[in-house]
């Protein structure tokens, strides 16, 4: 095991919403309370849940309010609710009314892509820059914590090449609104390690100490556990994961899923790097969900153990 590399990782557990978004058969809510549960038991303390789009858009996510009801009220944990647009960010916070725990922390989301943000959530750059504004103003005038995602920032599935310049723009643009953090998402799974290591690199001196880094692969190309490594390298400290590999985007053509929860955590922890994650009781939880799903799940860890 290497020991050089020391500075712990903070995993964000995406499964119970990127994961589970584009799954055909509809998991019920029980058995998605029930995965947030062992996903919190194996060690994760932020946890994307839900999403806050169109049922008929998203089916997988009609009873995110649901889900988020039956959720534990842990002091520890992070819930975080996936928004799109303000009609988002309103549904998250209602979740808090009442004295109830509800959501955490908005995710927003502003794709580096006219064309796959048209079809994704409506809107071109220039409109989701705006939007995302007013979101990140409204959240915090409301006392919600929120977070920025840059979605299609290695590869669009339409337009072919992102350029770097476009993201750092919108990076740029967006950190004027003090998000808790920014990060980068290759949704397609085209990025390779030496672009993951530039973009990321430049991002890192574009937002020095202001705003941390955070990163989101899919392995579509088998390269996103190698962009992971490329990412801890260039200085990101918070990453992106599904348990079992689950994942993929229902306006993005054969994209895969996000990187394993249990992959990234052998990687880093075989390295020396800390993560807080029970790997075995990953594992675990792993096979338990698979039965769930009557299938067994892409993560080469939990497949290999």
């Amino acid at each position: 095991m290497y020991t050089e590399n020391v500075a712990p990782i903070e995993l964000v557990e995406v499964g119970p919403r990127d994961g589970l978004q584009n799954e055909p058969e509809i998991v019920q809510t029980d058995a998605k309370i029930a995965l947030i549960e062992a996903m919190i038991g194996y060690g994760a303390r932020r946890l994307e849940v839900a999403s806050f789009v169109h049922p008929g858009r998203v089916p997988q996510m009609a009873d995110a309010e649901a889900v988020i009801a039956g959720l534990p009220d842990r002091a520890d944990t992070t819930y975080i609710g996936l928004t799109l647009n303000k009609r988002g960010v309103m549904r998250a916070l209602a979740t808090r009314e009442g004295n109830r725990r509800g959501i955490d922390q908005v995710g927003c989301v502003l794709v580096a892509s006219d064309t796959f943000g048209q079809k994704n959530q409506g809107q071109t750059i220039a409109e989701g820059i705006a939007e995302n504004r007013d979101m990140i103003r409204f959240a915090k005038a409301e006392g919600m914590r929120a977070q920025l995602t840059i979605s299609a920032a290695f590869g669009c599935p339409f337009e072919g090449e992102v350029k770097p310049e476009t993201v750092l723009r919108i990076a740029e643009e967006m950190a004027a609104e003090e998000p808790e953090e920014i990060a980068l998402a290759d949704t397609i799974g085209v990025g390779t390690p030496a672009q993951v290591s530039d973009l990321f690199g430049r991002l890192g001196e574009l937002l020095g100490d202001r705003i941390p880094m955070r990163c989101h692969f899919h392995n579509t190309r088998g390269t996103g556990i190698a962009n992971a490594w490329a990412a801890y390298q260039g200085g990101v400290r918070i990453f992106d994961a599904s348990l079992g590999g689950l994942g993929g985007c229902p306006f993005a053509p054969k994209a895969t899923g996000n990187i394993a929860t249990e992959d990234l955590v052998y990687l880093m922890e075989q390295s020396g790097v800390s993560s807080g994650i029970d790997l075995d009781a990953a594992i675990a939880a792993n096979h338990e969900f698979a039965r769930v799903l009557g299938r067994e799940l892409p993560s080469l860890v939990a497949r290999a153990a």
